[in-house]
C-alpha cells in the first residue's frame, strides 16, 4: 500500500469511500448575513454550534465553515437544499480538535439507504472564506 494513503486507511478503517460532498463559504457574506437576519442563525444552526461560534473573535469564520460543512454533508448524500434539514447535521468539535459531522434526522435516513457506515469531515477557513470536505465511507457489512 502506498505509504501516503495509510492515514486516510486509518481512518476509515478500510471501508470503501463511498461519496464525496465539498463546499466554499465566503466569511463576509457569512458575517452580513448573520448581522442582518438573527432568524438565520437560530433555522440553520444548532444550539451547540451557535454557542462555539459565539466563543470566537470573528464568530463569522465558525459560521460559515459550519454552513460549508452542512452544504457538503447534502451533497455527499446527493441531495440538495431541501433533501434534508440544515439541523440533520451538527459539527462538533473533539478535545483534540478533530471535528465530527454528526448526522440525524432526514439526513440520517437517507445515509442509512445509501449504506454509509462512517462520516469524515474536514474544515479550514481564512479571513475570506471557509471549506468543508466531507467523506462517506461504506458500512462494514455492504
Amino acid at each position: 500500500m502506498d505509504p501516503d494513503l495509510t492515514p486516510l486507511v486509518a481512518q476509515t478503517n478500510g471501508a470503501p469511500i463511498l461519496s464525496v460532498g465539498a463546499d466554499i463559504v465566503d466569511v463576509d457574506r457569512m458575517r452580513q448575513i448573520v448581522d442582518r437576519q438573527p432568524s438565520f442563525v437560530t433555522r440553520v444552526f444548532t444550539e451547540g454550534e451557535v454557542a462555539y461560534c459565539h466563543a470566537a473573535a470573528d464568530p463569522a469564520q465558525r459560521f460559515a465553515a459550519r454552513f460549508a460543512a452542512k452544504e457538503a454533508g447534502l451533497k455527499a448524500l446527493g441531495v440538495g437544499l431541501g433533501g434534508a434539514d440544515f439541523h440533520d447535521f451538527e459539527v462538533v468539535k473533539h478535545e483534540s480538535g478533530q471535528p465530527e459531522l454528526v448526522v440525524t434526522g432526514r439526513a440520517a435516513d437517507r445515509a442509512e439507504a445509501l449504506g454509509v457506515g462512517s462520516w469524515l469531515i474536514t474544515l479550514s477557513h481564512s479571513d475570506l472564506s471557509a471549506l468543508a470536505v466531507v467523506l462517506t465511507t461504506t458500512n462494514p457489512a455492504s
